[in-house]
């Protein structure tokens, strides 16, 4: 496969180059991962989009780690584990949890272990599932509204973790304190 150029706001397509000073402004750097995004400008503002609204669910934070780092664990993504476990951090989000979600051990709650148990069967089932596998969703309280929440997060997630893939992009210096690999790597 070839190489992905890692773009800056000087190397970026004209169409890209007011979402990387975004990415700029919002992170204070230019994430590899958007710079990687640049090359398909469109795929890069829908990213942006997609993580804005993330952030608008009615989820709490510690849900929405749930979500993000489920998905990133499952896909194996070496670059979006640290960058989220990073982003846990700084939305004050019990490490516990972050650790629990890395290490695919328990939950230390009980609601946000049914939250990875659904969200592990919508993205394995590639949506396809029974009222009898939502039952305990519903039964630890959440919503329908929570239900289609996690397939906008999804969303999310493939664009990031497939990019990613494709692109093997290096893991930034701010997120490498948070390293991480897959149990049993893809394709192993």
């Amino acid at each position: 496969m070839s190489e992905y150029q890692i773009h800056d706001v000087e190397s970026a397509p004209a169409d890209a180059k007011p979402l990387l000073e975004k990415s700029l402004k919002g992170f204070g750097m230019i994430p590899n991962l958007h710079g990687v995004m640049a090359e398909a400008p469109t795929l890069l503002e829908g990213y942006q989009v997609l993580h804005a609204l993330a952030q608008k669910t009615s989820f709490s934070k510690q849900e929405l780690t749930v979500v993000w780092q489920t998905i990133n664990v499952e896909h194996q993504c070496h670059y979006c584990v640290p960058a989220h476990t990073m982003i846990a951090n700084s939305m004050g989000v019990d490490e516990a949890i972050t650790n629990a979600l890395r290490d695919e051990t328990p939950l230390p709650d009980e609601k946000l272990e049914t939250l990875r148990d659904t969200t592990l069967l919508i993205v394995r089932n590639r949506g396809v599932v029974t009222d009898a596998d939502l039952a305990p969703f519903f039964e630890a309280g959440f919503q329908r509204q929570n239900l289609l929440e996690i397939i906008l997060i999804l969303s999310q997630k493939v664009m990031s973790n497939y990019v990613n893939h494709l692109a093997d992009t290096p893991v930034d210096a701010p997120f490498q304190p948070f390293d991480w690999s897959a149990k049993q790597p893809v394709n192993q």
